[in-house]
């Protein structure tokens, strides 16, 4: 019997190509069993109304922290979403996010955001001087998709740049499937909470221009400041968010768009299509996420798509095979920079838990976008996009490594 439920993540025919099984079950199965890398099964959904509803019905909780909720990760403690974390379990749910989101919100308005897009335009242009003076090929992803985000998210934390290579290695550990031990993963985040605690005390001591500074001093007048412990699972959050999610997305977007060339010329002919171009890369994206969107656990019996699925069932939403679903996106396999609907894609969630970092994270892969097209016209991929390789492992995926030429 257990043989008869697929394991999931499942394989893909190419890197930049979906698993055919999505699109199969959201047609035939909206509503399916999954077993998980750890063993434990899930209940995947498929279509874009239930994805939805999953990420922003408050009966499907972000705790998976919780007895019986189902265990992503091969280690003993089943991954990030289900390890107990302190500070953490207060912000992920309820009046306790609700709070902390108000305390952040501020600090992540598309107005601030664009207040920030000539620093982002200033640090790209120096890593894209940086690339082109080693010639031709460039890897793409160290020389512009990781350091981009990762100077952005430092700058706005107030956290040293140079530090990169920790943030790097942390995330890939703590993001982990099958690649790592429970000790790596201990270790991992024993060195990022002391790192990111030593970061507070300085900025609470000698406070600068950035988001951590402000939230040391903070003072709100109803809920207090965030305690310590809020403070270092927040800023813990933001850098891996803030460089991991983005970072992959900078070297997709790229490989996507030059995979068929004729939407980058499209680009380079009409920078107004940027935002478009954006939105619809973010929506056909299928490796961001190896799992899909983050799991839930169901605290009351729930109908989706006709099936009742029980108070207890940790439930994913596959923004992959929502994304594409046709109920919502017309004709949703063709790539469509016009596509009048387009930003109501679910890669960056919905409802409560919608990414507070999405405003940021458009701003880096328009200035990319426009940077590469204005200064670098005829770019190109090194490689066929069928030798491009996943990464693997882990819950964030991307790219391993996008070389191009100029």
């Amino acid at each position: 019997m257990a043989d008869e439920i697929p394991a999931y993540p499942f394989d893909r025919p190419a890197a930049l190509e979906p698993p055919p099984q999505l699109a199969e079950l959201r047609e035939g199965c909206p509503v399916a069993h999954v077993r998980l890398p750890s063993g434990d099964v899930a209940t995947l959904v498929t279509r874009y109304d239930d994805a939805r509803s999953v990420m922003a019905d408050p009966r499907f909780s972000r705790d998976l922290a919780r007895e019986g909720a189902a265990r992503l990760a091969t280690t003993e403690d089943g991954g990030v979403f289900s390890r107990q974390r302190a500070g953490g379990s207060a912000i992920r749910d309820g009046q306790g996010h609700l709070r902390w989101r108000r305390l952040l919100s501020g600090w992540f308005t598309q107005r601030k955001m664009e207040v920030w897009r000539p620093r982002v335009q200033a640090m790209a242009e120096d890593l894209l001087d940086a690339m082109l003076a080693k010639g031709s090929p460039g890897n793409l992803t160290t020389g512009l998709a990781l350091p981009l985000p990762v100077r952005v998210i430092c700058a706005l934390v107030g956290a040293p740049a140079e530090d990169q290579d920790k943030f790097a290695h942390w995330s890939r550990v703590m993001l982990t499937l099958t690649a790592y031990t429970q000790q790596e993963v201990d270790q991992a985040y024993s060195e990022f909470n002391a790192y990111v605690s030593d970061l507070v005390d300085r900025n609470r001591a000698d406070p600068g221009d950035d988001l951590l500074s402000e939230l040391t001093q903070i003072s709100d007048a109803e809920d207090g400041r965030l305690g310590k412990d809020e403070l270092i699972s927040t800023v813990r959050g933001l850098l891996l968010a803030g460089h991991e999610t983005t970072s992959n997305m900078i070297a997709i977007m790229t490989a996507v768009l030059l995979s068929e060339r004729s939407r980058y010329e499209a680009v380079v002919d009409d920078p107004d299509l940027i935002p478009g171009t954006v939105e619809e890369v973010l929506r056909l994206d299928s490796t961001l996420s190896i799992i899909g969107g983050v799991p839930r656990y169901i605290t009351e019996d729930v109908e989706l798509s006709g099936t009742l699925v029980p108070a207890g069932s940790t439930v994913i939403p596959s923004t992959t095979a929502a994304n594409r679903d046709p109920a919502k996106f017309p004709d949703p396999d063709r790539f469509d920079p016009r596509r009048p609907n387009v930003a109501q894609h679910l890669t960056f969630g919905a409802g409560p838990h919608y990414c507070l970092g999405q405003p940021l994270a458009r701003v880096e892969l328009q200035v990319v976008l426009g940077l590469l097209t204005r200064r670098l016209p005829g770019l190109g991929l090194r490689d066929h996009p069928s030798d491009l390789r996943l990464r693997t492992g882990g819950i964030a995926g991307g790219l391993q490594e996008v070389w191009v030429t100029w």
